[in-house]
């Protein structure tokens, strides 16, 4: 490349005293822990109220198909990166990457928490935790803080906090705490996001999801329809007619089923239009009010590259995932050289550099000059 890359989605591995040190005192207690779960199954993320969490994906980038394992895993033998801020410099380094938009990893599976406050709590010590790790090198770090989104009123107030530790985006729970984000209960939020200039988020795996029918592989497939089903909602509840500066990132989800998918809120709408409420009409087609404030992050989807016009490329991002188990890294290079062969020069700096360094306000000459 005769540019920099960014990732737009790459993770921490939360260590161990992520929540029980950063936590208010009165949950403490509470906090999700690393226990010791016997040899067969091996360290565990101990949370209240859930199943325990294994450590064997979240940190397993750059291994073979047949070196990856879900159970058995202990925290020492992860990537270290995950934790310690001056190793994942040198993990940039070896895959080309010259600073990542970092998201949690247990944080991800919080979002399903069933007590809120709990959550609440959680997630404002990740906030602290993630903000100390990122402070250690701020050009190439860059944080996403989360909320629980108990209230609207209350996710503003996180929407400050969170901007006021040097974040640089907010990632949201899959379900709000109170009716759903295409209420008009929001808007104070969404335009609260837009005055602060924060990206808000929503990530795999951060809602709940049905039971998927066939082989539990099939499951992997299906992973993606929880982040679709909330675009289109936003899209077509009206979210973006309302607050048309709004700026929404959906994660992890790949991007080469958007043209389809926009063709299909536009078929919806045309010919099905009069189910909305009254008062919810449209001034633009829902493709367009995708196509201008949703951002997609993608790894090694090579529909995506290949279909860019199709979709407003200037809001496509290449992402790494690093260190999950579905991490192009060590090897982006060469995967990111093979698959923008076909696309123009300024479609490839955009993609791969300058669509995330606008949305995140990222100094570019600061990556240079590191």
């Amino acid at each position: 490349m005769d540019h920099l890359v960014i990732s737009a989605d790459s993770h921490i591995t939360e260590p161990p005293e992520t929540y029980v040190d950063f936590i208010d005192a009165a949950f403490r207690d509470r906090a999700p822990r690393i226990v010791d779960a016997g040899a067969e199954i091996g360290d565990v993320f101990q949370v209240e109220g859930m199943r325990p969490i294994n450590l064997g994906l979240v940190a397993a980038a750059g291994k073979r198909p047949e070196e990856i394992k879900v159970r058995g895993t202990r925290f020492a033998e992860l990537h270290r990166g995950g934790w310690d801020p001056d190793a994942r410099i040198l993990d940039q380094q070896r895959d080309g990457v010259a600073a990542e938009i970092i998201y949690p990893t247990v944080g991800m599976v919080l979002c399903n928490m069933k007590d809120i406050d709990l959550k609440r709590a959680c997630f404002q010590a990740y906030n602290r935790w993630i903000a100390a790790y990122c402070d250690r090198h701020p050009s190439r770090l860059l944080g996403c803080g989360q909320t629980a989104m108990r209230t609207p009123q209350e996710g503003i107030a996180d929407l400050h906090e969170i901007n006021a530790l040097g974040l640089r985006g907010v990632m949201l729970p899959g379900e709000p705490g109170m009716e759903d984000y295409d209420s008009p209960i929001y808007g104070p939020f969404w335009e609260a996001a837009i005055e602060l200039g924060l990206p808000l988020s929503f990530h795999i795996l951060t809602g709940r999801s049905e039971k998927t029918r066939g082989p539990k592989m099939n499951s992997f497939l299906s992973i993606v329809r929880g982040c679709q089903d909330i675009m289109g909602m936003l899209v077509l509840g009206g979210v973006f007619e309302r607050h048309p500066d709004l700026r929404v990132v959906c994660v992890e989800a790949d991007a080469g089923w958007v043209p389809h998918f926009m063709y299909r809120m536009d078929h919806a709408y045309k010919r099905h239009r009069h189910w909305l409420p009254a008062g919810q009409e449209l001034t633009r087609l829902p493709s367009e009010w995708f196509a201008q404030n949703i951002y997609i992050t993608f790894q090694d989807d090579w529909t995506a590259f290949r279909h860019a016009d199709s979709m407003n490329w200037h809001n496509l991002l290449w992402a790494n995932d690093f260190p999950h188990s579905d991490s192009t890294w060590p090897w982006s290079q060469e995967m990111l050289a093979e698959q923008t062969a076909q696309l123009r020069p300024e479609q490839t700096r955009a993609i791969l550099l300058d669509n995330t360094a606008a949305l995140y306000n990222i100094d570019v000459a600061a990556l240079v000059s590191v």
